[in-house]
């Protein structure tokens, strides 16, 4: 059975993305922190006829980010496509600090979720995905990955190694036929632009897997 594994699996986009892959005959993964807000939504797609299960992990725990992706392929089947797209805890320490205000210490909590837990998440899925012989790995960032801003310095830093982190996955494994892609986020998710509505964006992620055209998306744009 076809899986996706969503983690940062929230009610807008996250959400969206899940439907949106359930559509198509996806059987869902669900992971964030909270096994009861995970658990509601498995149970909302389930009524839907989307087979759903919700696993609680920490991205910044490797343990049981690595437990609840074991526990996804062995529930529902290997995992083909692997959506990681975490949201900054907004208790995180350095997120939003100026540059010149930013220690050391501020950037840990913002790196750890953005590179290690994508490295743990890919490193983690890289066996199903060679044993298939395809599959798809796709990252959803905010604008400061590409563009960053003084005044965000954690999450410029941690989205920035995050882009280069994913421009070399995509550049050694297309010749594994596993694709990488990347889903930029310019402006907030919601608030009215038709583009970022959390439906337009999870389109915006099923042409990323299911085209496998490029190697980034920026939402707003026709460009890859």
């Amino acid at each position: 059975m076809t899986t996706i594994a969503i983690i940062g699996a929230g009610p807008g986009l996250g959400q969206a993305a899940a439907r949106r892959f359930g559509a198509e005959g996806f059987s869902v993964c669900l992971i964030s922190r909270n096994q009861t807000n995970v658990n509601e939504r498995a149970a909302e797609l389930t009524s839907m006829g989307i087979t759903a299960r919700g696993y609680a992990a920490d991205v910044r725990d490797p343990q049981a980010l690595r437990a609840a992706l074991d526990a996804a392929a062995a529930d529902l089947g290997t995992i083909e496509v692997l959506q990681y797209s975490p949201a900054p805890a907004k208790d995180m320490r350095g997120l939003i600090k100026p540059v010149l205000e930013t220690t050391a210490e501020d950037l840990v909590g913002p790196v750890e979720q953005s590179v290690y837990g994508s490295a743990t998440a890919v490193q983690q899925v890289l066996p199903g995905l060679y044993e298939l012989g395809h599959g798809t790995i796709i990252f959803v960032s905010g604008g400061s990955a590409v563009k960053p801003n003084g005044n965000l310095t954690g999450i410029s830093v941690a989205f920035a190694a995050e882009h280069a982190y994913a421009r070399m996955l995509h550049d050694a494994l297309v010749p594994k036929g596993i694709h990488v892609a990347q889903v930029i986020i310019p402006d907030m998710i919601g608030g009215g632009d038709p583009d970022h509505e959390p439906d337009a964006i999870a389109e915006r992620i099923w042409s990323a897997h299911s085209t496998r055209s490029g190697f980034q998306t920026i939402i707003g744009s026709d460009g890859a």
